[in-house]
This record gives C-alpha cells, sequence and structure tokens, in this order.
C-alpha cells in the first residue's frame, strides 16, 4: 500500500524522481512538500481516511546534475535503432562494437559504441576503421535522458495518468 509511486517535482515544476507514499508522507508532514495532485488509494489511519499522494512538488529548489542514460547493451541498440552503422541493415540480432578497439585504447563509453550486424563486426574485427575500410552512418553519441527514458515505465500505468501534466506529455499519446 505505501510502495505506490508518488513524482516528485522540484519547486520550478521540473520532474525530479520517484518516490513511495510513505515518503512523500514525511515531505509532506514536514512542510518541505506541497501536494498537487491525489492518488486513487485511500490511507487509512485509527481515527481518519487520507488520499495518498501522486505528485508533489518541493517548496525548495535542488541542484542536481543532469540525468544521463545508463550505458548497457539495449541503450546502445536503442540508440541506434536496431541498425547495423556499418552498413545499415535492421535487425534484432545485432552485437555491439567498439570502433577503436579496446586493446588499442578504445573506451567503453558512449562515443566508442555502436550496433553492428555480425557480419559487419566480424569484418572490422580489431581493426581501425581506416584499417577495415569502413565508415559510419552516425557518429556515435550518449543519448539524453529524458522524460520519457526517466518515468516511461510508470507511465505505462494508468493509475499515474495525473503525471502526464506534470510531464509536458499528451495524455492521448501511449507508450508502448
Amino acid at each position: 500500500m505505501f510502495n505506490a509511486p508518488v513524482l516528485v517535482l522540484n519547486q520550478n515544476y521540473e520532474p525530479l524522481n520517484v518516490c513511495d507514499i510513505r515518503r512523500a508522507f514525511n515531505l509532506l508532514g514536514a512542510e518541505k512538500a506541497e501536494l498537487l495532485e491525489r492518488n486513487h488509494q485511500v490511507i487509512h489511519t485509527p481515527t481518519t481516511a487520507i488520499a495518498a499522494p501522486s505528485v508533489i512538488r518541493l517548496v525548495y529548489l535542488v541542484r542536481r546534475p543532469r540525468p544521463r542514460v545508463k550505458l548497457s547493451r539495449r541503450e546502445v541498440l536503442a540508440r541506434d535503432r536496431h541498425v547495423c552503422q556499418y552498413c545499415g541493415a535492421p535487425g534484432r540480432d545485432l552485437t555491439i562494437d567498439h570502433v577503436v578497439p579496446k586493446h588499442r585504447g578504445g573506451r567503453h563509453e558512449w562515443d566508442n559504441l555502436v550496433a553492428a550486424c555480425r557480419s559487419c563486426n566480424h569484418r572490422k574485427g580489431a581493426k581501425t576503421l581506416a584499417e577495415a575500410r569502413m565508415s559510419l552512418l552516425r557518429e556515435p553519441r550518449a543519448p539524453r535522458a529524458d522524460v520519457r527514458y526517466l518515468f516511461g515505465t510508470y507511465l505505462s500505468d494508468e493509475r499515474n495518468g495525473a503525471w502526464r501534466t506534470y510531464l509536458f506529455l499528451d495524455s492521448r499519446v501511449r507508450l508502448s
């Protein structure tokens, strides 16, 4: 019951994170946050019934670094739209290739990893792009952490529909 998600907004209405109902009640009780939207749940105490919060806003501004997309195989493939970055072939059976091979100083970072089909990855092997006489379709870069990346898993739940207003999403748009 206390595990339901609550959207936490910064003082300037920027989405910060998601907490549980218990943490939201602590922030509201300490007057560190204000209630913007109520949840579908009702919390019963011995004397009262309280509608659970769904969206709260902090009364002070929290400065934080920009969120980053975590580097993973799934995220590299999503960034490259499941298309080989050497030949352009789409597919689900793709591998991850280091543009500059690791044994030549290439790092395991966003700007050195691309999606590649098995044949292109085998053809390139442990060579540089120039040695393999290959080129990239797009220069690899770190993707931006957008609202759908940060809160998409919560938005698929219909009970969190009120969040769409605060995340600047059209209520008619559905996540798939």
